[in-house]
């Protein structure tokens, strides 16, 4: 995984001091990465995190005075560039979907190691969507559904070349490298993915992935 160019800022939103500090160490003493803010209360993660303005979030879901569901939900609306993941003690499915549902992007249980939170923060950043593995699991199984009428279908709405860029952002590849898999611009493949965004009405790769497993329900099943 390449190295990104600027730090990666990060807030924690974390209402266990002992895990926040332990979280803020790893993040604050880890190369490439910038600490800009934590917090122990949703409603002031909420007030203070756009004065910030970094690029991951990393929030428990259960916390005082906002949760952090409704807290990611009202931020991505207004900060669309501004990833969240959530790191929780719950593998629990309605959770699950409540996050990314709300524009979470990544979705970790708090047991995840050191450099495996560090390298998933970095992924997120990157354009990827981590997820603990029994999670994913949980994920890909749910959108697992009936396949809705052609005249429902989301897809539709998107060109061959936005489809084929929406099959390898749903096989978990990072921009650079479908760019490089693509023979294009790392900028002309971020205008593909803003556009699928746009189109689907979603506001991240996971809810993409979720729209594009619904309407394509064997695509990520494939042989490695």
């Amino acid at each position: 995984m390449a190295e990104p160019d600027n730090d990666i800022r990060v807030t924690i939103v974390e209402d266990d001091a002992t895990l926040r500090t332990i979280y803020a160490e790893w993040i604050g003493n880890a190369p490439g990465f910038e600490l800009v803010g934590q917090y122990d209360d949703g409603q002031e993660a909420f007030e203070g995190i756009p004065k910030e303005q970094p690029d991951v979030v990393l929030s428990d879901i259960n916390l005082p005075g906002m949760n952090g569901v409704e807290m990611v939900r009202g931020l991505k609306m207004q900060y669309p560039k501004i990833q969240f993941v959530m790191i929780t003690v719950y593998e629990d499915s309605n959770r699950i979907f409540k996050a990314l549902e709300a524009g979470a992007t990544g979705y970790l249980l708090k047991q995840t190691p050191c450099e495996s939170l560090l390298a998933s923060l970095k992924e997120v950043y990157e354009g990827g969507s981590p997820m603990s593995s029994g999670i994913a699991r949980k994920v890909v199984k749910c959108f697992r559904k009936p396949l809705p009428s052609e005249e429902d279908n989301k897809l539709s709405k998107l060109s061959k070349r936005e489809e084929e860029v929406l099959d390898l952002l749903a096989q978990g590849y990072l921009c650079k490298e479908i760019s490089d898999k693509l023979g294009v611009s790392h900028n002309t493949v971020d205008t593909y993915r803003r556009r699928i965004y746009e189109k689907l009405h979603v506001h991240s790769r996971a809810q993409a992935t979720a729209v594009y497993v619904q309407f394509k329900p064997n695509a990520l099943q494939r042989p490695a």
